[in-house]
């Protein structure tokens, strides 16, 4: 019997620590298990090496925050990406080694900030993608509405899935194009997958947005396309 895929969960903060994070442990959790995913949550820095990633599918950062890993972890974390792992950031993952050019690659933007959490409209441009076929067109939504430092869109290989309508909410900073949700697949390397959502512990208790992290998690692993 082949090995199960494996799943490092990573949720070390250098800075701000979101109180969703132990609700988000225990969706991925459980959205794993149920798909015959071996997952591990953890906040060791040292989880990050040759032989720490091997074996691994795919690596998820949860709402990470700072500069979280060492010098060898970061080598280690380019190397799994480079030889084709698959990579999942949720939220303040955007957040996340700003000092490190690759990860700004990896994800394609950075965040910069955000108004006060409030409803509004998640514009679901792509529904062809494990992650948001089955959203609605519009999906009307509670988050805090990151705005990024560059727009997503212009990063080589992004392809947009989702974006918030900012004349739906009060505070928004990136007009018209204001991506949300976006995957990218390097020719040769690892897939990566990006979204800003998470914010509060009820969203990973909403099955809209369970099925939304495990179509996302799925797919990096090269499980679903």
């Amino acid at each position: 019997m082949p090995p199960l895929p494996r799943v490092l969960l990573f949720t070390r903060t250098a800075g701000f620590r979101h109180d969703s994070i132990p609700a988000g442990i225990a969706a991925l959790g459980e959205l794993a298990a149920g798909q015959g995913l071996e997952l591990t949550a953890t906040e060791d820095p040292g989880a990050f090496t040759e032989a720490g990633l091997d074996g691994t599918t795919a690596v998820v950062f949860l709402s990470t925050t700072g500069e979280v890993l060492t010098d060898q972890g970061r080598q280690a974390l380019e190397r799994f990406l480079s030889a084709g792992g698959g990579f999942l950031g949720i939220h303040s993952a955007a957040g996340t080694e700003y000092d490190w050019p690759f990860y700004g690659e990896l994800l394609g933007s950075r965040f910069h900030s955000h108004p006060a959490a409030q409803p509004a409209a998640v514009t679901v441009e792509d529904r062809n993608h494990p992650a948001t076929a089955h959203l609605p067109e519009q999906w009307d939504w509670t988050d805090e509405w990151y705005d990024f430092r560059s727009p997503p869109r212009s990063a080589e290989g992004v392809r947009v899935l989702a974006t918030v309508d900012e004349s739906r909410y009060q505070g928004g900073r990136m007009g018209a194009d204001h991506p949300l949700v976006w995957c990218r697949e390097p020719e040769g390397k690892g897939r990566s997958f990006y979204t800003a959502l998470g914010h509060f512990d009820e969203a990973y208790s909403d099955p809209a947005f369970r099925a939304h992290l495990l179509g996302a998690l799925l797919w990096v692993c090269r499980l679903k396309d």
